[in-house]
C-alpha cells in the first residue's frame, strides 16, 4: 500500500455503499436541495473524514453496516461546514469550482447547510448509541465555537502559536477526531483502544490542517483550486505567518503586520519571499510532521491489520499534501 488510490481500493466495497447511502439520504421533495446537493456530490474531494471512520471501525473488526451511515454522517456535517465558511470566507471558488453561494447565492447556501445539519442528526440516532450521539453534539458544538474564535483572532498578527492550535483544534481536528473515536466504538472496543483512536484522530487532524495552512501560501493555485493567499486576504494569522512574525523585524516585520491587520493580499509575493527566507514553511513541515508522529505512535496498541497499515499510511499522505 503507497498512496490514497490504494486506501480506497481497500475500502472499495464500504465506499460504494457509503456514497449510496449518501446520495438516498440526500434526496429532499424540495427542488433547490437536490440540485444543490448533486453538485455538492460531484464537486470532488477525497473525503477523507468518513473514509477514516470506516478504516477504524474495520481496524476494530466491525461486522455491522451502521458504519457507511455514521460516515455519511461525518460527511455531511462537513458539508456543512464548508457551505458555512464559503459565506463568511467570502470565497469564490472550492476544489477548482465555483462555491455554492456564489452560484445559488448566500440564502440558499445558509440553509442547505443547515438541511444537512438537521440531516445529519436525524441519522445519528440509528445506532441507538447515547455516547455517539454526545461525541457529536459536542464536536458540532466545537467546530461553531472554532469558527467564532477564528472570527474574532482575524486580523490579529499578535495571535500565538498556542491560540492557533484552539483553533484548528477545534475547527477541524475535532471531527477527525470524531470519525476515529466513533469508528472504534461501533466495534464495542475498549476504553484504551477508544482512547487510541481518539488521540489518532486529534493528531492527525492537527497535521492535516498545518499542511493546509502552509499550502495556502506555497502551492500551484490550479492544483488547490483556490488562489494562494486566501488565509492573508481574509485576515487569518495561520502557523507559517505567526513563526515568521516572531523571528523578523524591520521592514519585513511591519509589512507582515499590516499585511495580516489589513486582511490585505496586495503584496502576496513579498509575503512568500520573507516567510520562505526565515523557513516558516519548513517550521509548519515539522510541526504537522510532529503531529503525524504522535498519530501513528497512539495506534501502537491496535492489532496490526491492512487497516492499521491504511491509517499509518495516511499521516504520511497527510504532510506530502499538494492540495
Amino acid at each position: 500500500m503507497q498512496n490514497f488510490d490504494d486506501i480506497r481500493a481497500l475500502l472499495k466495497s464500504d465506499l460504494e455503499k457509503t456514497d449510496e447511502v449518501l446520495i438516498s439520504r440526500l434526496s429532499s421533495n424540495v427542488a433547490l436541495i437536490n440540485r444543490m446537493s448533486d453538485y455538492i456530490i460531484n464537486a470532488g474531494g477525497k473525503r477523507l473524514r468518513p473514509l477514516l471512520l470506516l478504516l477504524c471501525a474495520r481496524a476494530t473488526h466491525y461486522q455491522g453496516n451502521y458504519h457507511h451511515v455514521m460516515a455519511v454522517v461525518i460527511e455531511l456535517i462537513h458539508t456543512a461546514t464548508l457551505l458555512h465558511d464559503d459565506i463568511v470566507d467570502k470565497s469564490s471558488m472550492r476544489r477548482g469550482q465555483d462555491t455554492a453561494h456564489e452560484i445559488w447565492g448566500n440564502a440558499a447556501s445558509v440553509l442547505v447547510g443547515d438541511f444537512l445539519y438537521s440531516r445529519a442528526f436525524e441519522m445519528m440516532i440509528e445506532p441507538n448509541s447515547m455516547t455517539i450521539m454526545q461525541i457529536l453534539s459536542k464536536t458540532t458544538n466545537n467546530i461553531a465555537e472554532g469558527e467564532v474564535l477564528q472570527l474574532l483572532n482575524c486580523q490579529n498578527s499578535d495571535l500565538t502559536e498556542a491560540q492557533y492550535y484552539q483553533v484548528i483544534e477545534q475547527k477541524t481536528a475535532c471531527l477527525f477526531q470524531a470519525a476515529a473515536q466513533i469508528g472504534s466504538i461501533l466495534s464495542a472496543t475498549d476504553k484504551t483502544q477508544e482512547l487510541a483512536f481518539k488521540n489518532y484522530g486529534l493528531h492527525l487532524g492537527n497535521a492535516f490542517q498545518i499542511i493546509d495552512d502552509a499550502l495556502d501560501y506555497n502551492a500551484d493555485t490550479k492544483i488547490i483550486g483556490k488562489e494562494v493567499g486566501n488565509d492573508l486576504a481574509e485576515g487569518k494569522t495561520t502557523l507559517p505567518m505567526i513563526y515568521a512574525l516572531a523571528n523578523t523585524t524591520g521592514d519585513d516585520k511591519q509589512l507582515l503586520k499590516k499585511a495580516i491587520n489589513n486582511a490585505d493580499r496586495s503584496k502576496i509575493t513579498q509575503v512568500i519571499k520573507i516567510l520562505s527566507s526565515v523557513n516558516a514553511f519548513d517550521y509548519a513541515r515539522k510541526k504537522a510532521q510532529k503531529s503525524a508522529e504522535l498519530a501513528k505512535q497512539s495506534l501502537a496498541s491496535i492489532q496490526n491489520s491492512e487497516y492499521k497499515d491504511a491509517l499509518i499510511l495516511l499521516c504520511d499522505l497527510s504532510l506530502q499534501r499538494t492540495s
